[in-house]
């Protein structure tokens, strides 16, 4: 039983990235095609929320919720909660007030109120992309980790990632 809750945890994980990554990226194009001359600032924009609330609701949200469900089941079939997986169960509880910060846009971005640029979103956008190294490398490399070197490494791992997102900004700007 364990390995088929396992799987589904592991299957729902995945769908739930996937809708994070891609929900930050419309996100993104909405907040572009509000700078859009008319009427193609309104044709886009109607078809992005569209994408955005098909995106949230069928695929984001269930696949938060699952993960929700068969994450503690799995943990209840282990019988016992290791240090990795306690600070595991940090790095997902920060997952999901990001997710919970995406809702908020979501909110604001169906009211055509548009508080975040694009720059600003692509950079949030990344926050995810942390978790999921985190989240993956504890899974995998458990108590084999160095705290020092798994701090160092994540900290590492931020420094190049938001070097990234500047230098793509320079060249999509042609500075």
């Amino acid at each position: 039983m364990y390995n088929y809750v396992k799987a589904l945890h592991i299957i729902f994980i995945v769908t739930w990235f996937s809708g994070l990554f891609y929900m930050v990226r419309l996100f993104i194009y909405n907040a572009e095609a509000a700078q859009k001359p008319e009427p193609e600032r309104t044709i886009l924009q109607q078809q992005y929320r569209i994408m955005i609330r098909r995106l949230w609701f069928i695929i984001t949200w269930p696949s938060a919720i699952l993960t929700l469900i068969f994450g503690p089941w799995m943990m209840i079939l282990m019988g016992s909660v290791p240090t990795w997986l306690a600070i595991k169960l940090g790095f997902v509880v920060g997952l999901y007030l990001y997710h919970f910060s995406l809702q908020s846009i979501y909110q604001q971005q169906m009211k055509g109120i548009f508080k975040w640029s694009s720059q600003r979103l692509r950079i949030w956008n990344e926050i995810a992309t942390i978790f999921l190294v985190a989240i993956v490398m504890l899974v995998v490399v458990k108590q084999n980790m160095s705290w020092a070197w798994g701090l160092a490494g994540l900290f590492g791992f931020v420094i190049v990632l938001m070097s990234a997102v500047r230098i793509y900004k320079k060249v999509r700007t042609g500075k």
